[in-house]
């Protein structure tokens, strides 16, 4: 198998940009798609009917996604973006587009996203999902309360202390905060696994 090159990592600040979203109004993709751009402050614009698009609907673009699997509107996007210039993601079909979609887990503030580079998303869920669960309440009043302190932080020294003192109080108050990962695999992998070691094992008796 060729290898996969991955893609690059990057949050997008979206405020007040054009985002568009072609998807059925009733596509659950595009439904999820549409409010996290609109949670992200995008100027959103929302093509429910993707047999329509037409290149002027993108011209202004910033960020586009399309939701339908559909080889021939994905192709003509790519035309669009590469005249106009707009970031596109065509959800599992990433040779048409510059960007993949991350399963993301968030609370308050913060937002840790995970990428198989299309190869694996119900991994990228499964992972999502227990990183969600350990971000509870309790994480997020954490994060609450690093915020207050670090303004408190920033109040308390004078604009000429706050390089490395201030530096220093931030690494003190986040330190003693830690997680734990734990992966379990599915027994027909576990098997393979073992299977894969087995002629090293008796190479080595």
């Amino acid at each position: 198998m060729k290898p996969v090159t991955p893609f690059y990592p990057v949050s997008l600040n979206l405020q007040g940009r054009r985002c568009v979203v072609v998807g059925a109004r009733d596509d659950r993709e595009a439904i999820e798609k549409a409010a996290a751009l609109e949670e992200s402050g995008a100027d959103l614009r929302w093509l429910t009917d993707p047999s329509a698009v037409v290149e002027s609907d993108f011209i202004d673009a910033f960020f586009v996604i399309s939701t339908p699997q559909d080889e021939r509107l994905s192709a003509r996007l790519r035309e669009y973006a590469d005249r106009h210039r707009f970031l596109l993601c065509c959800i599992d079909q990433p040779r048409f587009g510059f960007v993949a979609m991350a399963a993301i887990a968030k609370a308050g503030p913060v937002r840790i996203s995970v990428s198989t580079t299309g190869l694996a998303p119900r991994l990228g869920k499964n992972l999502k999902e227990a990183l969600q669960r350990a971000m509870d309440g309790t994480f997020e009043r954490f994060i609450d309360c690093l915020a207050t302190q670090k303004e408190r932080i920033r109040h308390r020294y004078s604009a000429a202390e706050q390089g490395g003192l201030r530096r220093k109080e931030m690494i003190r108050i986040a330190d003693g905060f830690d997680a734990e990962i734990r992966f379990q695999y599915p027994e027909w992998f576990e098997e393979e696994l073992a299977l894969s070691f087995a002629p090293q094992l008796l190479e080595d008796e």
